[in-house]
């Protein structure tokens, strides 16, 4: 694999061309809301479904730095399809983390084999589904909310809490399998495009062999790593949305009329804060780049990752969260202070920017990833391994 491709079989123009095609409607599916079905075809068809999945199990062979930079290009466009393709290759290390290496191959081969897309339904935080052993296998019931991706998705990972022991138990079976209801019913100010509402599960029949080995990160060093690609998905889409907006601003004010677009670039001001949020950008996207490296050493360390290499990994990685959150939402308002009153007529919904990255970061709050940043700076205490960092 080259250093400068997205992996064998997949060229940037596949990238660029979803990139295009995103970016021309996304102003009128935000205003829809709902499940953006075609655009989830046309990343099926762009074979980025297989991005991250190895060469010898028919995929593309890219590594994690490579797979989260088409995840902040998308999300430059369009945050909302950004997520759900980012959440479909977190789904994928998922069973890599807590399956058995004969579940993930098998997972993965059929993956790119039979082109699923794979949805969430691993909530930990709801704690409303249990499963209780019954003959030949398992009965799954209850509910999940924050199901990102679950609508029009071909396979799904659920967890749920074992009805005997109160364990956590963490499954991966079909969408469309009797007794699963995906609701649909995802409408929120931002990331309108996610589905991330609820799935209901009705007696649902779960197989041994779809119940992953090890249910959690704290099966192992190695398992830990799970939610810090989970937070370093999150880096990457609250950057992407950063660097959208300020790209969104610069070229409306390039298409003004000449008068406007001279005096923006003889205003002092105006430039003083373009720069301003430039360097804001910057700074997110040197610590996001450290953040991912990291995490690659990490991934490829597998079994041999120790806990003082995931906590390194879980500092860099809260510190870029830290620093995209907040470019993510100060770059999204502020890009009206540069654009000017016209800008926001509601048919551009250039709000979009800053309504998906209050709605996004709300996910966990920054006071939470800055007294671990605290407790590190001040007392050298690493983060503890948790399904949320």
């Amino acid at each position: 694999m080259t250093r400068g491709g997205l992996g064998a079989g997949v060229p940037n123009a596949a990238v660029e061309a979803l990139v295009a095609d995103f970016s021309a409607t996304a102003a009128v599916r935000d205003a829809a809301g709902g499940t953006a079905k075609r655009e989830r075809d046309l990343i099926r068809e762009s074979g980025l479904l297989r991005l991250s999945i190895p060469v010898e199990l028919g995929g593309a062979g890219a590594d994690w730095v490579e797979t989260l930079g088409v995840v902040r290009r998308l999300a430059s466009v369009d945050s909302s399809l950004a997520h759900v393709f980012a959440f479909h290759h977190l789904m994928l290390a998922t069973f890599q983390f807590f399956g058995s290496p004969a579940q993930a191959q098998e997972f993965l081969r059929r993956t790119a084999q039979d082109g699923w897309f794979w949805g969430n339904a691993l909530n930990p935080r709801d704690p409303r589904t249990q499963l209780q052993a019954v003959e030949g296998g398992y009965r799954l019931d209850g509910h999940k909310s924050f199901c990102s991706g679950a609508s029009d998705s071909d396979m799904i990972i659920v967890s749920a809490l074992d009805r005997e022991t109160k364990a956590l138990r963490v499954a991966a079976i079909p969408t469309r399998r009797d007794g699963v209801l995906v609701h649909g019913d995802w409408d929120n100010m931002g990331q309108r495009q996610t589905d991330s509402g609820t799935v209901s599960f009705d007696n649902v029949f779960v197989a041994e062999s779809e119940l992953l080995l090890s249910p959690g990160p704290l099966g192992s060093p190695f398992a830990s790593l799970r939610p810090c690609l989970a937070q370093l998905v999150l880096t990457n889409i609250y950057l992407g949305l950063a660097q959208g907006a300020l790209e969104q601003a610069k070229t409306y004010l390039h298409g003004a009329p000449a008068e406007i677009r001279e005096r923006v670039g003889q205003d002092p001001y105006a430039l003083r804060n373009f720069g301003e949020l430039w360097v804001e950008i910057a700074a997110a996207r040197a610590l996001t780049d450290e953040a991912q490296r990291a995490f690659q050493q990490g991934w490829e360390a597998g079994a041999d990752t120790t806990p003082e290499l995931r906590g390194d990994i879980a500092v860099t990685i809260a510190a870029a969260k830290v620093a995209s959150s907040r470019a993510s939402v100060e770059v999204g308002s502020r890009i009206f202070d540069l654009m000017g009153a016209r800008s926001t007529a509601a048919a551009h919904r250039f709000d979009r920017f800053w309504r998906n990255a209050r709605t996004h970061t709300l996910h966990d709050p920054l006071d939470h990833k800055l007294r671990e940043l605290g407790s590190f700076a001040f007392e050298g205490q690493f983060p503890t391994p948790s399904f949320y960092s």
